[in-house]
C-alpha cells in the first residue's frame, strides 16, 4: 500500500482512535458497566472500523482498479464511482 503513504497520518490516527475505543470497551467490561453502555461502545468501535475499511477499499479501487477521476472511459469511471458510493453507504 505504498500509495497510502500520502494518507498515512490520517489512517494511523483512525487506528489510534479505534485502539482507544477498544480500550474503553475493555474498561467497561472490567468495571461491569451495563450491557447497553457496552453495546454502544462496541457499536461505535464497529463504525470506526467500517470507516477505516471504506477508506482502504476506496484507495484500493482508485489505485489498482479504476480511478473515476481520471478514467477516460465514462462507463468505467461511472461504475467505479458507483462502487465507491455503494461501499460508503453499505459500510456506514
Amino acid at each position: 500500500m505504498a500509495h497510502a503513504i500520502r494518507d498515512k497520518s490520517k489512517l494511523v490516527a483512525r487506528v489510534r482512535r479505534i485502539k482507544g475505543q477498544a480500550e474503553a470497551v475493555e474498561r467497561a467490561l472490567e468495571t461491569e458497566l451495563g450491557c447497553a453502555e457496552v453495546l454502544m461502545l462496541v457499536a461505535s468501535m464497529r463504525g470506526a472500523i467500517n470507516g477505516l475499511t471504506v477508506e482502504l477499499l476506496e484507495d484500493q479501487i482508485r489505485h489498482h482498479v479504476v480511478n473515476p477521476d481520471s478514467e477516460p472511459d465514462a462507463n468505467r469511471a461511472k461504475g467505479a464511482a458507483e462502487l465507491i458510493d455503494v461501499l460508503r453507504t453499505y459500510l456506514k
